[in-house]
């Protein structure tokens, strides 16, 4: 099977790259790092108009209605430049899910602002009691109610490591709205204002540096009109979602891991120790080869994972 990139992938990998070497050095990146937002909002900005937040979403909502597999060519770069933005939050945990399940006024009201660069949105979903057993997230682990109380909703609870929770405009709120023997059943989605006065939100620290957040909603009254979905099946949407940013995420390591693999053989072959390059050594060899080989799998691997959400094979393993 053929995983190479075609005239128009190239044509978008050269201009990502071009485009993020001029704008994210390595000196941004620590910059945004230790910075109170951890990403740029005029880069955001540029982003935006370079049609990366709207790629795959239909023209009638401002979008390019370009395919998966061009979009995981753009985070493919942003990983080998280490990009530190809310575009993996906002367009596509929040943006697709809002596509796959909104109503036609959710869709056009919402996803023309998130193309324009003028909304942030954040996933919470994980909680104190979430499994990572099997899959990235398990519906067992949702507990956070929201209680019917008239035409609104009250939701209560702790949601933890919530990606850009302390720049988001909005929170897509994975809730529980009843009790089934099935775990999936009774899951509801929630458009939350993320500055309402009930909810909270404490940056965490963390080893990467990124900014997660543990936010607690107390007692955050919600109308009906915010629900995304349908009320109690808001779970299948959203695993499927999730799938293909984590399969993006895939896309973005494997960016990383050809940086590493540049960098290492760049240094192999520039440090002089005893008068020679360090690269003449055959174990510094077999290091880059074995790295090498390591990128190669993860790309390969990638590349069907990417050609199979294309074609709408979720939840199948690599063999099938």
């Amino acid at each position: 099977m053929d995983f190479s990139l075609n005239e128009k992938q190239e044509r978008l990998q050269k201009e990502a790259r071009e485009f993020l070497e001029k704008e994210c050095p390595e000196s941004f990146v620590r910059e945004m790092e230790d910075g109170d937002k951890g990403f740029s909002p005029e880069l955001w900005k540029k982003m935006a108009e370079m049609g990366w937040l709207g790629l795959v979403y239909p023209e009638k909502y401002d979008g390019k209605g370009d395919s998966f597999a061009d979009l995981s060519v753009i985070y493919e770069e942003m990983g080998r430049a280490m990009l530190p933005s809310p575009h993996l939050s906002t367009v596509i945990l929040c943006g697709l899910t809002i596509l796959e399940a909104g109503t036609e006024q959710q869709k056009a009201d919402l996803l023309s602002k998130i193309v324009a660069g003028d909304l942030v949105l954040a996933l919470a979903l994980t909680e104190p009691e979430s499994s990572f057993d099997g899959k990235a997230w398990e519906a067992e682990g949702v507990n956070v109610r929201a209680a019917p109380d008239g035409d609104d909703y009250i939701i209560d609870g702790t949601k933890l490591f919530v990606h850009d929770a302390h720049i988001a405009d909005y929170l897509l709120c994975v809730t529980r709205t009843r009790d089934s023997a099935n775990p999936e059943d009774g899951i509801t989605l929630f458009l939350v204002d993320a500055r309402d006065p009930g909810v909270s939100c404490e940056i965490l620290e963390t080893t990467a540096g990124d900014k997660q957040s543990e936010v607690i909603l107390n007692k955050v009254r919600v109308t009906k009109e915010n629900i995304l979905g349908e009320l109690h099946k808001g779970w299948p949407p959203l695993e499927k979602v999730m799938q293909k940013g984590a399969v993006l995420l895939c896309s973005e390591m494997v960016g990383a891991g050809q940086r590493i693999l540049e960098i290492t053989v760049d240094y192999a072959k520039t440090r002089i120790q005893f008068d020679m390059p360090i690269g003449i050594n055959q174990y510094v060899q077999d290091h880059c080869v074995f790295l090498l080989s390591e990128v190669d799998a993860a790309r390969w691997l990638t590349s069907q994972a990417v050609w199979k959400i294309s074609e709408g094979r979720y939840g199948q393993s690599l063999g099938q």
